[in-house]
């Protein structure tokens, strides 16, 4: 069965079986990245015998999980049982640009597994399923089990890799004298915008154990940006004239969203900028991932994905008016705001 569905012209039940069974999949590419095998065949093709050795799992099985990656373009099978490299399975390498295999290993990991067992609890109660299954609101949860932060930080990074040179080349910083990148996690971000406009200054700001990490990662260069820990639900520090936040505001509701827009109202000066790097839920019933993402943000963090009209009038609670919405090559969009 071909994994395209809607518009396929398959029968409608094969269709939606298509759909169900899509865990099948996610799970196998999981497996995949989890063994290394995207790194193991980057220089030439390699046997599933060969592979099952360097794996040290069993060759049938491990042939049966790659054929079924083959047919779907995920490693291709190049004669007897030898596979190789495709643009899909290039993404899983560790030691490439553009690599995904920190989101995948996140996405499949035991903690996104036990929460979306729990979807319908979230639908029934609109409550997220994180505490739920785990008894904890999720960033207190990461901030006491480092295992599962570096796996969580792993992710971000590896889908922050292309959007954060995306929002750095499509928006222009060059007025800006220094930008406050806020919940930056470990300063991806912020790192490609001042490698790209080196005479601004930075800020890094995120919560204290973040901000530990974030010097041990070492993403930002020595002196290059000053690093500082709070919380923006408490006081933003002022001295910036651009305010940033990416993949941050999607995370809370209207109500604790509206609270960190008003703390950077506080902060930011008249003459200042607010800079939102987000999807943007398109309307209509075109497919959209940031559709699929505000599932997660429903069960995990308790936020929600927004159309621009929600973000404008959110950003006019808060004291801001949206002037303009700069798109990326990526899929987030990067909204601009100035105080009123």
């Amino acid at each position: 069965m071909s994994l395209q569905t809607q518009g396929s012209g398959a029968p409608p039940a094969v269709e939606v079986l298509q759909l169900a069974s899509g865990y099948w999949l996610s799970r196998a590419v999981y497996v995949a990245a989890q063994l290394g095998i995207a790194d193991l065949v980057k220089d030439g093709a390699k046997s599933a015998s060969e592979l099952a050795a360097a794996t040290q799992t069993d060759p049938g099985a491990l042939y049966r999980l790659l054929r079924a990656l083959a047919s779907v373009g995920v490693f291709a099978e190049s004669g007897e049982r030898r596979f190789v490299q495709t643009p899909l399975s290039e993404t899983l390498r560790r030691d490439t640009s553009g690599s995904i295999r920190g989101m995948v290993l996140f996405l499949g990991d035991h903690l996104h597994w036990s929460i979306y067992e729990h979807l319908l609890y979230s639908v029934r109660t609109g409550k997220r399923a994180f505490d739920h299954v785990l008894g904890q609101a999720p960033f207190e949860y990461l901030s006491q089990h480092p295992e599962d932060a570096r796996v969580f930080d792993e992710g971000m990074t590896s889908l922050s890799s292309t959007s954060s040179a995306a929002v750095a080349e499509a928006y222009d910083f060059s007025s800006f004298r220094t930008v406050m990148d806020l919940g930056g996690g470990n300063g991806a971000l912020l790192a490609a915008i001042l490698g790209k406009y080196p005479n601004l200054r930075g800020i890094l700001f995120d919560s204290e154990h973040v901000i530990e990490r974030a010097r041990h990662a070492a993403v930002l260069k020595p002196g290059q940006c000053e690093m500082v820990h709070g919380d923006f639900f408490g006081n933003i520090p002022t001295g910036a004239d651009a305010y940033l936040f990416k993949h941050v505001i999607h995370d809370w509701d209207d109500e604790q969203a509206l609270k960190i827009l008003q703390n950077c109202r506080r902060a930011i000066s008249d003459s200042g900028k607010l800079l939102i790097a987000e999807m943007i839920v398109p309307p209509g019933n075109d497919p959209a991932f940031v559709k699929l993402l505000d599932l997660e943000m429903l069960m995990i963090p308790g936020g929600l994905e927004r159309t621009e009209e929600e973000f404008r009038r959110l950003l006019a609670a808060a004291s801001f008016r949206l002037t303009r919405v700069v798109p990326t090559k990526s899929e987030i969009n990067v909204l601009e705001a100035v105080p009123v």
